[in-house]
């Protein structure tokens, strides 16, 4: 259905955005011809060969239909990275939470992750682009996936428009924001104030009164971050790796017992990454161009 607003005066807002429960039909939204399924590479535009060889770590069930627009195709999160991400954010959330709100949800890689883990009551895409989230609730359904709800529209007017309706005690947000193209790779610190076409700001204003995980890349400046918690808190910072690859996982913290619990897996993991930097040089520094930053800023 199409969402306008209207109430009882008779105003209607400036936003207008769909929204539906997905029923199992996989054709709610439409499929056009900016959603492509490149069968051989042949067919796939030369800045995408790299992406497109390793798209069975992006979906593993590729070769059973899975669409994505050309631009999507640099925003998706690799399936096991997905996986292991729900798996964390479901174990490390109160039971209380049962509702996550992805902003950002591309092709669906991480909705598709978040409903499979079935620890959500409710699962809320959202992608502003219509063709991309045709893709997305298209690969859903190829997963077995048809219980989200997508939402097809600007998430920050959404997150604006449904205040009185989210609770913050019940409710968890993902954001894998855009960062402004794959130029990002060669900055050396990315400046997470000016990333475009949102600021890590900009994203944590609008959604500070819930918990909120970032999905950012790996070079990405975590002063930043961390200018964004609140007075004596601290930022767990979990590291993953795929294929070499490093990628980060944080949360606010404020617990003493769990405090000590972390500084050891941080030795721990200190010791790990003395063993990974040996085994890295078996994988060339090429593969660092993998690495993305994962942050979880949980709200206190």
């Amino acid at each position: 259905m199409v969402v306008n607003g209207s109430n009882s005066h008779g105003h209607v807002p400036a936003v207008e955005y769909e929204e539906y429960q997905d029923n199992g039909d996989p054709a709610q939204f439409k499929l056009d011809d900016k959603c492509t399924h490149y069968t051989s590479l042949k067919e796939v535009p030369w800045d995408l060969h790299k992406y497109w060889q390793q798209r069975y770590s992006m979906f593993s069930l590729y070769d059973y239909g899975i669409y994505m627009t050309d631009d999507a195709w640099f925003g998706v999160t690799p399936e096991p990275v997905a996986n292991k991400i729900a798996e964390d954010y479901a174990s490390s959330m109160s039971p209380k939470k049962t509702t996550i709100i992805d902003l950002f949800a591309g092709a669906g890689g991480n909705s598709i992750a978040f409903a499979l883990s079935n620890r959500w009551n409710h699962v809320i895409a959202i992608e502003k682009d219509p063709s991309v989230i045709a893709c997305a609730e298209n690969n859903a359904y190829i997963y077995g996936i048809t219980n989200i709800t997508w939402v097809n529209g600007d998430c920050f007017e959404y997150l604006k428009t449904h205040a009185s309706s989210i609770d913050p005690s019940e409710t968890v947000v993902f954001a894998s924001p855009p960062w402004g193209g794959p130029g990002y790779t060669t900055e050396n610190i990315f400046d997470l104030s000016t990333m475009q076409p949102y600021s890590v700001q900009y994203i944590h204003e609008a959604c500070k009164t819930m918990d909120t995980a970032l999905y950012l890349p790996r070079t990405s400046d975590l002063r930043q971050i961390t200018k964004l918690l609140p007075e004596g808190k601290k930022v767990e910072l979990v590291q993953y790796c795929m294929e070499g690859a490093k990628m980060l996982f944080g949360s606010f913290v404020a617990d003493q017992h769990r405090l000590l619990g972390l500084f050891m897996r941080e030795k721990n993991l200190l010791h790990e990454l003395k063993n990974l930097h040996r085994e890295m040089r078996y994988y060339g520094e090429s593969m660092l161009e993998q690495c993305k930053i994962y942050i979880m800023l949980n709200s206190l």
